[in-house]
C-alpha cells in the first residue's frame, strides 16, 4: 500500500517538482545578470520582484483553485466537465490579468516610492517594474493552464514548458542586458523585457496543450460567463490566504528597511538574494504540495475519505524528509552562494547568516507546504484564510519591534522563520488531525 502511495506521488511530484525548481530560475537568473551591474541596481530589482510577486501571487489561485476543482471532476468521472472548468479559469486569468497590468503600470511610482529607499534604488525598481507588469496576463495564463494539466494529473507538460520557457529568458536576458546591437545593451530595462517575451511564448505553448485537450472532449473555449463567475466566487478565500502570505513577505521587507536604517543598499540587496533563494527552496518543497491538491482532489472527488487520509499521511512523512535535507543542502553551501550573485563583498558576507537562519526552518516548511496542498486540494480555501489573518496578526507586529528593537536583516529573517512558519505550521496541523476538511464530490457551478 506504502509502496502504490509513493508512486503515486513521485509520478506527480518529481515533473512538479522539477517545473517548479525551473519557476523561480526567472528571478534567479534576472538576480545573477542584473547582479553584476551593480548593487543600486540588485536592490531595485529587489524591490520590483516583492512587488510584482505580490500582484502575481495573489492570483495562485489560478492555479491552485483550478487544480482542485479539476481534480474533483476527474475523481467524479466526468473529463469533460473537468476541462470546462479549466477553460473558464484561463478566461478568468485573461480579464484579472487585464485589470493587474493597467492599474500596475499606473500605480508603478507610489509603489516603490513606498518602500522609501534610495533615489537611485527607487529609479532603477521603477524601470524594472513598468516594463514587468506588461507580463502580467501571460503569468497569470500560465498559473490556470498549469492548474488545468496537474488537475488532469499531468505534471510533465508544465516542466517541459517551464524548463524551455527559463531557457529561453536566460538567452534574452543575456542578449538585451549585455548584448551588442540596435535592441540590446539595455541594462536593467532590457532584463525586464527578456523576462516578459518567455513569459508569453511560455503562456503560449501551455494554452495549446489546454485548447488541444478541450477539443478532444468537445468542450467548448469560448468563456462561460456563469463558469466565469463561480471560478471568482470560489476563489476569493483563496485570495485572502494568499494576500495573508504575500502581505507577510511585503511586511519582511518593510522591517529589513527599518532595521538597516534609511533603507541600506547593501541589507536590501542582500534581503533580495536570501529572499530570491528561500522562494528557489519553497518551490522545491512545493513539489509534494502539488501532488497533494491534485491526489487530495481526485480522491475526495471519487469519495474516497480513506485514501485522501493515507495519502496525506505520507506526504506529511516526505515533507519532513525533503525539508531536512534542503536545510542541509542551504546551510552548507551558503558561503558559496553570495559570489555567485553579487560582487560586492558585503552583500556576501551578510549572505552567510541568514542563509543559516532560512536552512533551519526547512523541515518545518516541507510539513507547512505539504499540508497547504491537502487543504487547498480538499476545497478548504475559507480555514485557510480565518488561519492566514491569524498569522499576520501575529507576525507582523513582532517583525517591525525586532527591527526597531534589536536591527539587523539576521533579526528580521529569526523571527520570520520562526513565527511565521511556526504559526503556519501550528494552523495547519491543528486542522489535519480533523475530518472537517474530509469534504467529499465534486464541485457544483451555480448561478
Amino acid at each position: 500500500m506504502r509502496r502504490e502511495i509513493d508512486r503515486e506521488i513521485w509520478r506527480l511530484a518529481v515533473p512538479a517538482f522539477l517545473a517548479l525548481v525551473s519557476e523561480p530560475l526567472f528571478l534567479l537568473s534576472d538576480a545573477a545578470i542584473v547582479g553584476h551591474l551593480g548593487t543600486p541596481e540588485l536592490a531595485g530589482l529587489g524591490i520590483a520582484a516583492v512587488v510584482l510577486q505580490t500582484a502575481v501571487g495573489l492570483c495562485v489561485f489560478l492555479a491552485y483553485g483550478t487544480t482542485a476543482s479539476v481534480a474533483r471532476h476527474l475523481g467524479a468521472g466526468d473529463r469533460s466537465r473537468a476541462l470546462a472548468q479549466g477553460v473558464d479559469g484561463v478566461w478568468l486569468a485573461v480579464l484579472i490579468g487585464v485589470v493587474t497590468t493597467v492599474a500596475g503600470v499606473a500605480l508603478t511610482g507610489p509603489l516603490v516610492a513606498a518602500f522609501g529607499a534610495e533615489a537611485e534604488v527607487s529609479d532603477h525598481a521603477a524601470t524594472y517594474l513598468r516594463i514587468a507588469f506588461l507580463g502580467t496576463v501571460p503569468l497569470l495564463v500560465m498559473l490556470a493552464a498549469t492548474g488545468v494539466l496537474r488537475g488532469l494529473q499531468d505534471t510533465r507538460t508544465p516542466l517541459v514548458v517551464a524548463v524551455a520557457g527559463n531557457a529561453l529568458n536566460i538567452v534574452l536576458n543575456l542578449l538585451l542586458v549585455y548584448g551588442a546591437g540596435p535592441v540590446a545593451g539595455m541594462g536593467l530595462a532590457g532584463s525586464a523585457v527578456g523576462s516578459v517575451l518567455a513569459q508569453l511564448a511560455s503562456a503560449a505553448a501551455l494554452v495549446a496543450v489546454v485548447a488541444r485537450g478541450a477539443r478532444r472532449e468537445g468542450t467548448s473555449l469560448r468563456p462561460d460567463l456563469r463558469g466565469v463567475r463561480a471560478a471568482a466566487r470560489a476563489a476569493v478565500a483563496l485570495v485572502v490566504r494568499t494576500l495573508t502570505l504575500r502581505a507577510a513577505l511585503l511586511v519582511t521587507t518593510y522591517a529589513v528597511t527599518l532595521g538597516a536604517g534609511a533603507g541600506s543598499a547593501v541589507d536590501l540587496a542582500t534581503h533580495q538574494l536570501a529572499m530570491t533563494l528561500w522562494t528557489f527552496l519553497a518551490f522545491a518543497l512545493d513539489a509534494i504540495a502539488i501532488a497533494a491538491q491534485a491526489i487530495t482532489g481526485r480522491h475526495l472527488g471519487a469519495g474516497d475519505v480513506a485514501a485522501a487520509r493515507a495519502v496525506t499521511r505520507r506526504m506529511v512523512q516526505w515533507g519532513v524528509v525533503s525539508g531536512v535535507a534542503t536545510g542541509v543542502g542551504l546551510a552548507a553551501l551558503s558561503p558559496l552562494l553570495g559570489p555567485l550573485f553579487s560582487s560586492d563583498p558585503d552583500v556576501q558576507r551578510l549572505l552567510v547568516p541568514v542563509l543559516v537562519v532560512a536552512a533551519v526552518g526547512q523541515p518545518v516548511a516541507g510539513v507547512v507546504f505539504v499540508l497547504d496542498g491537502v487543504l487547498i486540494g480538499a476545497g478548504d480555501g475559507t480555514y485557510l484564510a480565518w488561519g492566514g489573518l491569524a498569522t499576520l496578526a501575529v507576525y507582523a507586529p513582532l517583525a517591525i519591534l525586532a527591527a526597531q528593537l534589536l536591527g539587523g536583516l539576521v533579526a528580521v529573517w529569526v523571527v520570520f522563520s520562526a513565527v511565521f512558519m511556526g504559526m503556519r505550521f501550528v494552523v495547519l496541523t491543528r486542522r489535519a488531525r480533523t475530518d472537517a476538511w474530509l469534504v467529499t464530490g465534486a464541485p457544483t457551478v451555480t448561478t
